[in-house]
């Protein structure tokens, strides 16, 4: 805890050093973020994206249950172009997501803590490179 707050001081920030943030809007700060700050981020947002998709394709699969008319409607609307940009969100929130779930376990076993911010620059510029692949292809650019 912060004497001058009384919250603790976060990831990537030293305890004494916690600059004052009114309420909320000290989230949507950036000014003193650290790479280890953004690497929570966003591994956090990714699997909150990767949790909403998983109700989605839920809800998507009981279509199955509804016949073969109301699959045939959902592949039309599934193929649109605004479904397939989601689908490489998706592809980008999961290589972020898988990436970074590396970089955290090499860093607990203790195995690259020296070199963690390397690790993480070098993992997510994989995982842009396959997303972007992976793009091409969803979008149709390659075959």
């Amino acid at each position: 805890m912060t004497p001058q707050t009384g919250r603790s001081a976060g990831p990537g920030v030293p305890r004494g050093d916690l600059p004052h943030r009114a309420g909320a809007t000290g989230w949507f700060d950036t000014r003193h973020r650290h790479l280890g700050d953004w690497a929570f981020v966003v591994n956090r947002l990714s699997g909150l994206g990767l949790v909403a998709y998983l109700y989605l394709h839920l809800v998507i699969l009981s279509q199955l249950a509804r016949g073969p008319e109301a699959w045939g409607g959902f592949l039309a609307i599934a193929t649109s172009p605004p479904v397939l940009l989601f689908d490489v969100l998706l592809l980008a929130g999961l290589l972020a997501h898988a990436f970074n779930g590396i970089r955290v376990t090499l860093l607990g076993l203790g195995l690259v803590a020296s070199r963690q911010k390397a690790l993480w620059v070098a993992l997510m510029g994989m995982a842009v490179l396959i997303a972007l692949a992976g793009a091409s292809r969803i979008l149709g650019v390659t075959s």
